[in-house]
């Protein structure tokens, strides 16, 4: 075999290094994260840290075994084994038994496995291989249907299972889409959906004055005005109509303000009333300039003021309570450190615990006193913050850092279009699990129970994260063969 096509100097050794470092690190940090003094032997298999060593022996050995397959069946099969994980996720919802509300758990006598961690390396083989057929490319939002449907099918089915946190992962997908030609407008009205949802529900309670409505709508309804400022001043040069709206809205403004000396109003219904106008004021701006780009502003204005009117009633109907709960507790309408706050609170305590250097490994006090619930689990990294210190816990984001500046790497040099989206998937959902998890480690997002790649302890996340990077290196490894 010629050398360039050799798996062994055509395997990116790099990441398989940063890989192995990652699983042995996690490893002695579930160690250090269940050790107590009592405790003898790391390879003790009746504590975490033991069984957790079976889990990197034989996620070993499975990446050995992406590496001997034929890179070719990753395409061949993509859709049947995109379709056979979506039987599996199906057959979960029935005889998944209960694990803490959730029922996303299959049991095979002492072994436990998540078919939702399945799903995502499934969902990316299924969306790159359909992206990758001949000439297909993103050119409007019909083209994004069938995409949406490969990832909107799994996220029912793993909802169904009360696991909204590992359904929240396949919306990273959008971001391999915004590389593969999605228009970026798309990101921009998620951030904003989320800004308004943020805005909406964190000051429902705080009134302007007594029986004048609420500063979360009033700054909801604001926000969508600049909006429509800065794109017509900055994006289509129309500074004269940006001008004229801005000082409408001014003049509307100080006119209730007035009126509200001898009159109550209601600025709720004003500011939707003003924004709602906004629409019809771009409307007529597209018509007389003969620009589809206000059009769709008009539609967006309308989308937003729906959204924000449901904001509530998805908040107090379609969440959980719990999950209401936590949201409250990150948005400081609510202070449970008792509670829903608990975790967090006592997350935080231990990573500041750490100090610069951290206290040594195996010497943090909130480890061992286990304050911190779940803390080798979706809480790792609160063990690497303590014991670690701040040095450590950079030394490990800059590892992971380094590791997604290598997909995205290995992505860019690739010759198919296939292997290309792939690598992008696998990117983008190693990004939203760093994102998610580090951030509600430290307090900065909501806890919804996503685990840290290859630190957290668990079995179907490390064999789920190894098969996704090992195909990626595999399909890597043979880029020179066509």
């Amino acid at each position: 075999m010629r050398r360039g096509t050799n798996l062994k100097y055509s395997l990116d050794w790099t990441v398989v290094g940063i890989y192995l470092f990652l699983i042995v690190f996690g490893w002695l940090n579930i160690y250090g994260a269940s050790y107590d003094f009592d405790q003898s032997s790391i390879f003790d298999f009746s504590n975490r840290a033991g069984k957790q060593f079976v889990w990197v022996l034989t996620a070993v050995g499975l990446a050995g075994v992406i590496l001997l397959l034929d890179w070719r069946l990753y395409n061949y099969f993509a859709y049947l084994f995109y379709g056979f994980v979506i039987l599996l996720l199906i057959a979960t919802i029935f005889l998944a038994t209960d694990v803490k509300g959730s029922r996303s758990w299959l049991v095979f006598g002492p072994v436990s496995f998540q078919p939702a961690e399945l799903a995502k390396t499934a969902t990316a083989l299924a969306l790159a291989r359909f992206m990758g057929s001949y000439k297909f490319q993103i050119r409007s939002w019909k083209d994004l249907v069938p995409l949406g449907m490969f990832i909107f099918l799994p996220m029912v089915l793993i909802v169904l299972q009360r696991e909204t946190g590992s359904a929240l992962v396949f919306l990273a997908f959008l971001l391999m889409f915004y590389r593969e030609g999605m228009d970026g407008i798309v990101l921009l009205l998620g951030v904003l959906a989320v800004v308004l949802f943020v805005l909406s529900i964190g000051f429902s309670e705080v009134p302007i004055q007594e029986n004048s409505g609420t500063l979360g709508m009033v700054l909801s309804m604001l926000l969508i005005l600049v909006v429509q400022y800065v794109y017509a001043l900055f994006f289509n040069n129309h500074g004269r109509e940006a001008t004229w709206l801005l000082l409408s809205v001014i003049g509307i403004a100080a006119i209730s303000y007035v009126l509200n000396i001898w009159f109550p109003i209601n600025y709720d219904y004003i500011a939707i009333g003003v924004v709602a106008a906004s629409s019809i004021y771009w409307f007529i701006i597209s018509r007389l300039k003969h620009n589809k780009g206000y059009l769709a502003v008009m539609w967006i204005t309308i989308g937003s003021i729906l959204f924000c009117l449901s904001a509530d009633y998805l908040f107090d109907n379609v969440l959980e309570p719990h999950q209401q709960t936590r949201i409250k507790v990150l948005l400081n309408m609510e202070e449970d450190l008792r509670g829903a706050g608990y975790n967090v609170n006592q997350s935080k305590i231990a990573i500041g615990s750490g100090g610069l250097f951290g206290k040594g490994y195996l010497n943090g006090t909130q480890t061992k006193l286990k304050y911190v619930p779940e803390q080798d689990t979706d809480f790792i990294f609160c063990t690497v913050g303590e014991e670690w210190g701040f040095v450590g816990s950079t030394i490990v984001l800059l590892i992971y850092l380094w590791l997604l500046l290598r997909i995205i790497r290995i992505a860019e040099r690739q010759n198919t279009a296939f292997n290309r989206v792939y690598a992008y998937c696998v990117a983008s959902v190693f990004f939203f699990h760093l994102m998610v998890n580090i951030g509600m480690v430290i307090g900065l997002m909501p806890v919804i129970g996503i685990p840290l790649p290859f630190l957290s302890y668990g079995g179907s996340s490390l064999w789920s994260f190894t098969l996704m990077l090992f195909i990626l290196l595999r399909l890597d490894a043979a880029r020179k063969l066509y």
